[in-house]
């Protein structure tokens, strides 16, 4: 997968036009990759724009999440939306996993 590319598309959601940020979101983008193809097992198209797009939604909650420091009503941190788990899950089953 392009990082350039991610994060390029990441700042545009989130709105940022500056650099001041690149490091920590390229960070980001870079971990969420690396957990993607380690952790899940995956082999991601990097010309497929559906795996694209996954790892820039993904990427940017990760930034959200942990700038906004979000918490449920008990307290605890909020886990992934709903709608991040089942392209996850869609994925797994139609690329396939490594593991």
């Amino acid at each position: 997968m392009d990082e350039t590319q991610i994060l390029l598309l990441v700042k545009e959601r989130l709105g940022i036009r500056t650099a001041v940020r690149d490091s920590y979101l390229t960070a980001i983008v870079q971990s969420v990759l690396k957990e993607l193809q380690d952790q899940n097992g995956l082999n991601l198209d990097p010309t497929n724009a559906y795996h694209l797009m996954f790892c820039v939604d993904f990427a940017t909650w990760r930034y959200q999440s942990a700038t906004n420091n979000e918490t449920s009503f008990t307290g605890s941190p909020v886990s992934m939306p709903r709608h991040l788990q089942y392209r996850l899950h869609n994925l797994l089953l139609h690329v396939g996993s490594k593991l």
